[in-house]
């Protein structure tokens, strides 16, 4: 009889811990409200981004999660100027906008951080748009960045309730300000409400929700910032094709952590036509790949606890963060292309690419006197022209190589 009552309870044990994996209908439930047309956008500082806020710092409470922001609240308020354009460093218009963070106090000595931005492009009026006539329209953002939001609010839900005290407290925090310069994350970090010191190292979330079922492809930023990371994800992926960069600053907000000196990781499920556009629709969104990408994440953090505290590597920074571009070719890269050159995933029309012909699959292998091998040679290039003048461009169309002129 007592073996039969230890069998009954170590299944109930077992039921519970699987009843708090990811679920599915809880993904759709946050990315549907925060992608919906009522959010308009979810434009930074905006009144529907504060919706959006409370809808966060809502879901945080109910996790009985401890508020970790300013004044022993949720949120974490902050003020920048507003940039006048993308490539404007002085900014006009002061904006107030606030980060949603959460504190998981597990009573252990290190702390990792998982983070998401929840604001977007608005009604499209902050000239980030690749829309041709982006004003007045609404950019849902449903995977840029609701997939990354909702993930946030899943694993604050899984590691709050999974019946297993981790090794590691949690900070979730999810930022505003991201779409217009990481300000959310940099204004976080410039007066953090944990202790840095005690950070074992900074996950981070963009654009989750668009996982391909045909390639399983998925990129990582960030795995040459600690020894461990890529060890770590080989060990523990089961069935991802992950594409893997060392670099600690990239285009998200891991940025920001690195820059503090902490391991970062970035999950991207890659780029898509609907990036930046009003398309970029909830309908679209891949659940059970989330789900994929999500559980995958799950299995890194608890992987690393039975590692010590994690060291901290400088990495050899991408071209894109460093250069300064005056001019866009109105191309969306193909971040997981892994050939020689730079495949164009998107053309915005009316823009020089399009002007020029170029065509969504065309290879981009030399802009100007610069071959292109990579990104980071395309963005070393683009960076050498201002605006109005003309170049060669050489790209390579189903095997043939076409030379066109671009005028910027």
């Amino acid at each position: 009889m007592k073996i039969v009552t230890a069998l009954i309870f170590y299944f109930l044990l077992l039921t519970s811990v699987f009843s708090q994996q990811i679920s599915i209908p809880n993904l759709q439930q946050h990315i549907k409200f925060l992608a919906s047309d009522s959010l308009k956008g979810r434009g930074t500082g905006s009144p529907e981004e504060l919706i959006a806020a409370n809808y966060i710092a809502n879901n945080f409470k109910k996790l009985n999660l401890e508020p970790k922001g300013n004044n022993n609240s949720y949120f974490y308020n902050y003020q920048f100027k507003k940039p006048k354009s993308p490539h404007d460093t002085i900014g006009g218009e002061t904006i107030s906008a606030r980060d949603v963070v959460a504190y998981l106090d597990n009573k252990a000595d290190y702390t990792v951080i998982i983070g998401a931005h929840f604001d977007h492009l608005g009604m499209g009026m902050d000239h980030n748009s690749l829309d041709a006539n982006p004003e007045g329209k609404i950019h849902n953002g449903a995977d840029d960045n609701a997939s990354g939001t909702a993930g946030v609010l899943e694993l604050a839900r899984y590691f709050s309730q999974n019946n297993l005290k981790e090794k590691f407290n949690f900070l979730f925090i999810c930022f505003s300000g991201e779409e217009l310069g990481l300000y959310g994350s940099k204004k976080f970090c410039e007066n953090p409400t944990v202790d840095f010191s005690k950070v074992n190292y900074m996950i981070n979330m963009d654009m989750i929700g668009r996982l391909a079922d045909s390639t399983n492809k998925i990129i990582v930023y960030g795995v040459g910032t600690s020894a461990d990371w890529v060890p770590l994800l080989d060990k523990t992926n089961s069935g991802f094709k992950i594409k893997k960069d060392s670099s600690g600053i990239g285009p998200s907000d891991q940025t920001s952590f690195y820059l503090k000196n902490i391991p970062v990781l970035h999950f991207f499920t890659g780029q898509h036509s609907d990036y930046h556009k009003p398309s970029d629709d909830w309908e679209k969104i891949n659940f059970k790949g989330e789900e994929k990408v999500l559980e995958y994440i799950i299995k890194v953090i608890e992987e690393t606890e039975s590692l010590p505290k994690m060291k901290f590597l400088t990495t050899k920074n991408t071209e894109e963060g460093k250069s300064s571009f005056k001019v866009t070719l109105g191309i969306m890269p193909d971040y997981t292309f892994e050939g020689k050159g730079l495949r164009v995933d998107g053309v915005t029309k009316g823009k020089p690419a399009d002007a020029a012909g170029l065509l969504q699959g065309d290879l981009i292998i030399q802009l100007g006197e610069i071959k292109i091998n990579d990104i980071n040679d395309y963005m070393k290039a683009l960076s050498k022209f201002n605006k109005g003048e003309s170049t060669g461009v050489i790209i390579s169309r189903a095997g043939k190589e076409m030379k066109m002129k671009v005028t910027f």
